[in-house]
C-alpha cells in the first residue's frame, strides 16, 4: 500500500462497521468530525473525515479497511482497523461535544503514529 493508503487505514481507526446487538444510546452518538494528524513516520501529514458514532459503535470510514471499536459510557474510544497485511489502533477520550486521543499504525511503509481530535457536528 501507498503512504496515503496506511495513513487512509490510520484515518479510519476512528470508524468503525456497525455492530449488529442493539445497546442504549449513548451521549455520544450522532456525527463527528475528525482530524488526524501524523507526527511520526511516513504517513499523511493530516486528513479530516466524518464518522457517525449510532449505540456506542462508531461508523464510517471509505471502504477499504475492517473497522472494530466503541465509545464506552465514559467516553473512552479504542478501535482497530486492518486492511490487508496493515493495521492501525485509536484511542482517547470524547466529551459531550469534543475528543481527542492517538493513534498508531504499522504497514509497508513502516510504523506511522500520530494524535486525532474530534467535534461533534
Amino acid at each position: 500500500m501507498t503512504r496515503f493508503a496506511l495513513f487512509g487505514v490510520a484515518t479510519v481507526a476512528l470508524a468503525a462497521i456497525a455492530v449488529p446487538e442493539a445497546i442504549a444510546a449513548t451521549p455520544y452518538d450522532g456525527y463527528w468530525s475528525v482530524v488526524i494528524v501524523t507526527h511520526r513516520g511516513a504517513c499523511e501529514p493530516a486528513y479530516r473525515s466524518a464518522v457517525s458514532i449510532v449505540n456506542g459503535y462508531v461508523r464510517g470510514g471509505d471502504g477499504i479497511a475492517n473497522v472494530y471499536g466503541r465509545v464506552s459510557r465514559n467516553g473512552r474510544v479504542s478501535v482497530i482497523v486492518t486492511s490487508g497485511t496493515q493495521n492501525a489502533r485509536g484511542s482517547g477520550r470524547l466529551g459531550r461535544g469534543r475528543g481527542a486521543g492517538v493513534w498508531s499504525g504499522r504497514g509497508s511503509i513502516g510504523y506511522c503514529s500520530g494524535r486525532w481530535s474530534a467535534q461533534r457536528r
